[in-house]
């Protein structure tokens, strides 16, 4: 027996009323319960809990690298009010001179832990970053995108819902993507896919764990399957707040990640990681609503759509180029947009053919949403969220010439041509401001450079070492 377990008394919560505690403190936030209470409410659970060690604050950085701070919880307690960092260790997040960050916790997203995944004794929440001046940080995008969706409600009592369908792969060692070789490629775990994986197989043993553990982080769980490809993986979940969907998209790669870690395996998100299959999408699908009723569903509407809907398609489809390089944000998610594996690339929208940029699904009062297809699972969900839900009111429509028949508009084919739309985009410079938009740009040309301009057939090792969501300051310092 372990001495040390014998003195060690920390929060170990069972996954039933880990759930039941995770769906009220969801609950709190949905509802807009006054702050000032929710903040009390926890603050005082902190300090009747003795068996709490520590309080994790997440951020997200301005490419979408997920990024957690351990806080002791006494110390938490006394100075919640002010958590500095150094943001210059935040590669393109903060400059050398401007370095001085501080995280205030979102008491909204307060969550308890499933101890087997993250630890026992801690508790979670996301942080909103604020500058020297105190005000909310300019590149921190779920700043960005909580002020917006404030201001809607506030002025218009809009609702913002978003669901995502995230797709992963599962390949074989802990290290795969720092260790890759494009000599050998991934290796899969399995060649089971889409309904006929066995039941017992190490991709179900992956999806069932983490399908329990984000049942308890109360994502109110829908689906979860192998996908097409061999050795993938989709777990959807119900939609929910714009803010709160972003920061489940955060916890989905990193309890998956996790949970593989602990099978001696990666789960990787990078939009095409085996040449020859169908690579990993994050659909987000989008609705608005007001006093519970579903703004983009109209009865005698066109595909069941209201005007406001048609509106948001059409002038996320005229900016669609300038928006391409927030929503595929890497070398390697040109790849997958490919419509040979089901990938849309065309810059357009269907009720049926995935390979359009957006899709509609059926439609009913409860279900009717956009469903934009084009988005990798490696993209910054706050900054892509952002973007789509403000270009969807503040955009300029699509103006097509009735007399003419539209030209097939294609989205761009690789990361270099999707710089230059971005680049020129005025849009874009109105939608992120100049600063956001240069520091963004910066971090995308750095990769590019370094990598070969045309994507060829094989893989190559720069588009996994040096990717966001997977380098690190040595790999980096390689270059």
């Amino acid at each position: 027996m372990d001495t040390n377990d014998n003195l060690r008394d920390f929060l170990t919560i069972p996954y039933d009323e880990l759930e039941t505690l995770n769906l009220k403190a969801k609950k709190r936030a949905l509802k807009r319960e006054p702050i000032s209470k929710v903040r009390k409410y926890y603050s005082d659970y902190l300090k009747a809990e003795k068996r709490i060690k520590a309080v994790t604050i997440c951020f997200t950085d301005i490419e979408g690298r997920f990024h957690m701070l351990d806080y002791d919880k006494k110390f938490f307690l006394d100075s919640y009010m002010s958590l500095t960092f150094d943001g210059s260790s935040v590669r393109g997040f903060a400059s050398l001179e401007k370095s001085d960050l501080a995280v205030t916790p979102d008491w909204y997203s307060f969550r308890w832990l499933p101890s087997d995944i993250f630890g026992p004794g801690k508790v979670l929440m996301f942080g909103y970053i604020v500058d020297q001046n105190g005000d909310l940080y300019e590149s921190d995008m779920r700043s960005r995108l909580h002020t917006y969706l404030d201001d809607l409600y506030k002025k218009k009592k809009i609702d913002v819902n978003v669901s995502s369908e995230i797709e992963g792969v599962i390949v074989r060692d802990k290290r795969a993507e720092q260790n890759y070789d494009e000599k050998d490629g991934f290796k899969l775990v399995t060649e089971g896919g889409y309904f006929h994986a066995l039941p017992t197989d190490k991709l179900k043993q992956f999806i069932d764990k983490s399908a329990e553990a984000q049942r308890v982080l109360g994502f109110e769980n829908e689906k979860d399957h192998p996908e097409v490809a061999p050795s993938s993986f989709e777990l959807n979940f119900k939609y929910t707040d714009a803010l709160l969907a972003c920061d489940q998209i955060q916890l989905y790669k990193l309890v998956c990640r996790q949970v593989a870690h602990n099978m001696s395996l990666t789960a990787t998100f990078l939009p095409k990681p085996v040449v020859g299959i169908n690579g990993n999408g994050m659909h987000i699908n989008i609705s608005l609503a007001k006093a519970g009723k579903n703004l983009f569903y109209s009865k005698g509407g066109e595909l069941g759509l209201s005007a406001l809907a048609w509106s948001f398609t059409s002038k996320i489809l005229n900016h669609a180029n300038g928006l391409c390089l927030i929503l595929n944000a890497s070398v390697n998610a040109y790849r997958r947009l490919d419509p040979n594996y089901e990938a849309p690339n065309q810059i357009r929208h269907s009720a049926t053919d995935r390979g359009a940029m957006i899709r509609i699904p059926l439609a009913n009062n409860n279900s009717t949403r956009l469903e934009i297809r084009s988005v990798g699972p490696d993209a910054n969900p706050y900054l892509a969220v952002y973007s789509l839900i403000k270009t969807g009111f503040e955009g300029e429509d699509l103006v097509r010439d009735k007399n003419k028949r539209p030209r097939m508009r294609i989205l761009p084919g690789t990361i270099t041509d999707a710089i230059r739309y971005f680049k020129g985009s005025g849009f874009v410079t109105e939608l992120l401001g100049e600063e956001v938009k240069t520091k963004y740009l910066k971090r995308k040309e750095a990769v590019a450079h370094r990598s070969a301009r045309e994507l060829g057939s094989k893989i190559k090792n720069g588009e996994i070492l040096y990717h966001h969501e997977v380098t690190n300051q040595l790999l980096w310092k390689k270059f």
